[in-house]
């Protein structure tokens, strides 16, 4: 694990991009362990995620020789060493579910990060990150202390050099100016498929319509609220016989699958953004 990374790259599509990746990686000792590749035909965009070994040359060696393979290509590409947990702050609010899950998931090894702090705008689940020997930060935030907490956010997220930022049901929408500062390692989990039941009580607002299904959508933190690109989602079915407290115990076990797929596919550097969509290499 020490010797082996993850190379993702996305160019304009043409021929010989993967000849051309695989013998750069073998003339450079490398040995490739899983490989994946996409070619959009809408966008004319290519898209892959290689797995390898690699033992004659250092990290920053081969971020060197990559630098300038990809040149020619203009290829956007990242080298991720797949020993080193991604580095993660989560931000939660009331609703501690997703929260628990993926705390629960990180410490049987089941998610490839390394929780770094905890985020809330209230004070209840300092117990659960206590549990989990995890710093635990409260941030009240009122429509007059939104830039001043925003700031202090963005000091822990920078202060614990963070990758990713996962919004585990974290009730307050985040300013144009943190979306752009986060872009691309921010990601939401939102009930129902987008735009369904926004608002309080969604489950209450699917229950009186009588839905049949319900899901959760995770996706990546835009300015948009609620838009950004999709990662993964799921469904569960209902019918008339099911309660609101039915429906909502449900939902948030499908919030908490979805979400932690989401972040593990993420941490495994297998997501691409494409655009307003995303590229998945499950």
């Amino acid at each position: 694990m020490e010797n082996t990374y993850v190379l993702t790259l996305s160019c304009k599509d043409r021929p010989g991009i993967v000849h051309a990746v695989s013998g750069f990686l073998f003339e450079h000792g490398g040995n490739i362990e899983e490989a994946a590749q996409y070619n959009d035909h809408d966008t004319g965009l290519f898209f892959m995620r290689v797995q390898f070994a690699c033992t004659q040359l250092s990290r920053a060696q081969l971020g060197e020789r990559l630098a300038a393979f990809t040149e020619p290509f203009g290829m956007r590409w990242g080298l991720h060493p797949l020993a080193q947990p991604m580095r993660t702050v989560i931000f939660v609010s009331k609703e501690g579910h997703c929260l628990n899950d993926l705390l629960f998931r990180w410490k049987s090894g089941l998610l490839p990060l390394d929780i770094r702090a905890i985020v809330s705008n209230h004070r209840d689940f300092y117990q659960l990150a206590a549990s989990y020997n995890v710093p635990f930060h409260h941030i009240p935030v009122t429509a007059a202390t939104k830039a001043q907490a925003e700031a202090k956010q963005l000091e822990i997220i920078r202060a614990e050099d963070a990758e990713l930022v996962v919004l585990a049901r974290y009730m307050q929408v985040l300013s144009n100016g943190l979306c752009s500062e986060l872009a691309g390692r921010a990601i939401n989990i939102h009930h129902s498929f987008l735009p369904s039941f926004k608002g309080a009580k969604p489950y209450y607002q699917a229950h009186d319509r009588g839905v049949k299904l319900i899901g959760a959508t995770a996706h990546y933190v835009t300015a948009d609220l609620d838009e950004g690109p999709i990662i993964e989602q799921d469904v569960a079915r209902v019918d008339h016989t099911d309660t609101v407290e039915d429906l909502t115990a449900l939902g948030r076990d499908t919030e908490s699958q979805v979400l932690a797929r989401a972040v593990k596919w993420h941490g495994e550097h297998r997501v691409l953004l494409n655009g307003h969509k995303t590229v998945v290499f499950k």
